[in-house]
């Protein structure tokens, strides 16, 4: 038996044809729940954060106070790029459900 060839394929659910505008609303579906995480995952970060600071010579002052939110924000969306942590797909389930296209 040859494997190599691309003779056999997985069998899969049928799965309906969505009309273009299923497909958009899936789309911003989709990016409103990575947006969500995101911002969870920035407040959760930043009230991790709050306390924390280093002692002399290694504070940043005023200046890390101010961009504290940026810092932040951006591990934020790292997180997110990575793979999040499952709360983007969730809430993304929840909104399709509720548009009637799960």
């Amino acid at each position: 038996m040859d494997l190599t060839s691309s003779t056999f394929s997985i069998p899969t659910a049928a799965t309906p044809q969505l009309t273009a505008e299923q497909l958009a609303k899936r789309g911003q579906i989709e990016k409103t729940a990575k947006d969500f995480e995101a911002s969870f995952l920035s407040v959760m970060l930043s009230q991790m954060f709050k306390d924390v600071g280093a002692e002399a010579p290694f504070n940043g002052g005023h200046g890390e106070a101010a961009f504290k939110s940026f810092l932040s924000d951006a591990m934020a969306k790292q997180v997110g790029k990575a793979g999040g942590v499952g709360l983007a797909d969730r809430v993304a389930q929840e909104m399709l459900k509720l548009q009637g296209l799960s």
